[in-house]
């Protein structure tokens, strides 16, 4: 069975604003938009920004790994190389970093680089990568 892609739509408090942040920083092609909303691109996957001003992203969090993870968050399994030149763009574009980037569960099952990140309205966004890709759900 082939991967089908996901959509998501999320709240954010200015479309100019995520505009920049997912096309620019981000690098997500834009697809359709309207005064109220903005498809993108996200790696083969459709995220829409709602512009919702008044909707405040939570800032729950879960610790794992010895940090606190932003919940809700979302992201995108990448390639190592791919997250890297990820990493790099957002501390050349001076994203402040909610974990900063670094390899979670090293020498253990489901060993992975992973990073967090808020987006200008506050979406929490991990961005991750397996060096073996069939660790994605391992145990053991």
């Amino acid at each position: 069975m082939s991967l089908r892609p996901f959509h998501l739509a999320f709240p954010v408090r200015d479309l100019a604003e995520a505009r920049a942040f997912w096309g620019s920083v981000m690098g997500c092609p834009e697809g359709r938009s309207s005064d109220h909303w903005i498809d993108f691109d996200f790696y083969g996957h459709q995220i829409v920004t709602h512009l919702a001003p008044d909707a405040a992203a939570a800032n729950a969090n879960n610790p794992v790994d010895g940090h606190n993870v932003p919940v809700p968050h979302f992201g995108i399994v990448l390639t190592l190389a791919d997250w890297q030149d990820l990493a790099d763009r957002l501390k050349a574009a001076g994203v402040e970093f909610a974990i900063e980037p670094y390899i979670r569960f090293k020498g253990l099952p489901g060993e992975q680089a992973t990073m967090f990140f808020r987006d200008p309205s506050g979406n929490a966004i991990e961005m991750k990568a397996f060096a073996d890709l069939n660790q994605l759900f391992a145990t053991e």
